[in-house]
């Protein structure tokens, strides 16, 4: 989230006491599409670390919409903001054999838009904007449990207990314009090492993963020349989901994301999070290599940033690798 009181605005003035933002615009929003669309830390992820086969292929194309305000800090003049953001993704994934253990390499491109709407000082605001969204990229890998194994035989196999890690890379990608004070990409990369739990009992799954974003700067912030710092974020999340078929399961989801301190041109640090988002999760399946997935989340509580209502429909298509033909002698 971005710091409003550490920008230069132009043409401040003094009334009765405070200073006015009112000849600034864009700085109703200066968080939601960088820190929205983005969703680093609201984003829930239910069977993360589960076990699947190598050789593995995954496309998926999904549609996202977020709704809802936005909280600022008290000191801040900026009340009554509402976005209505949407994100349409293409992504890609693969499972592989890594050192006998298996690994799982996506990547996502997301397009983005949104209208957003609020008060600066009492004067009403509003601005749209649309375009390419940072691309995303995920390499996980399965460090205890269940081994690299062909798809006959991974599903011979029981469900076991995994420990895995991951890390997670959000690259500079997305539409930026430095005189922009609200822009969809963040002009900057970010990574989240992570490690997670998957455990089942029964048709139940248990799963647990923590993690922490470090963001680098982005010296291009606006009005062009600003030097924009964000201190790490630590994540955590919490899934118990069920299994109604082999292919068909649904999840109970939780996130908590705190920390995340802005500070532009060294400034003070401010907008410090420290939200809960709860969602739930659906998995269907849509004949035999495809299937539908259906997420929703909200905020239970918010300190500052946004606090939206999250709806996600996704489509998935599944391949395998074609078994090459036994050596002959």
């Amino acid at each position: 989230m971005s710091n409003v009181p550490s920008l230069t605005v132009p043409s401040q003035k003094k009334r009765s006491g405070f200073t006015s933002y009112g000849s600034c615009a864009p700085l109703i929003l200066l968080l939601t599409l960088t820190g929205s669309i983005r969703a680093a830390a609201q984003e829930l992820e239910p069977r993360a670390y589960s076990a699947s086969p190598i050789g593995a292929n995954f496309l998926l194309v999904g549609i996202i919409r977020s709704s809802g305000g936005v909280v600022f800090d008290p000191t801040v003049p900026v009340t009554d903001v509402h976005a209505d953001i949407n994100a349409a993704t293409l992504g890609l994934g693969r499972t592989f054999n890594l050192a006998g253990r298996q690994a799982l390499m996506t990547a996502a491109l997301p397009y983005a838009w949104g209208d957003i709407s609020g008060k600066v000082a009492e004067q009403a605001q509003s601005v749209t904007r649309s375009g390419l969204a940072d691309t995303r990229l995920k390499v996980s890998v399965n460090l205890w449990g269940t081994p690299a194994l062909k798809p006959a035989e991974f599903f011979r196999q029981p469900p076991r207990t995994n420990i895995g890690a991951s890390l997670s890379v959000a690259a500079p990608s997305g539409q930026y314009l430095a005189d922009k004070l609200i822009n969809i990409g963040t002009n900057r990369w970010a990574f989240k090492p992570e490690v997670g739990l998957s455990h089942p009992k029964g048709r139940w799954w248990l799963e647990l993963a923590s993690g922490v974003w470090l963001f680098a700067s982005n010296d291009q912030f606006y009005p062009g020349e600003s030097l924009r710092t964000q201190a790490p974020l630590f994540v955590f999340q919490a899934h118990v989901s069920y299994n109604v078929t082999r292919r068909a399961w649904a999840a109970f989801d939780a996130t908590w994301y705190g920390g995340a301190d802005v500070s532009v041109n060294d400034g003070p640090p401010m907008s410090r999070q420290n939200n809960t988002r709860l969602g739930g999760t659906l998995v269907l399946p849509a004949g035999a290599r495809q299937s539908l997935k259906i997420a929703y989340s909200t905020g239970a509580s918010t300190r500052t940033g946004s606090d939206f209502s999250t709806v996600a429909i996704a489509w998935q298509y599944l391949w395998f690798d074609r078994a090459r033909p036994a050596a002959t002698k």
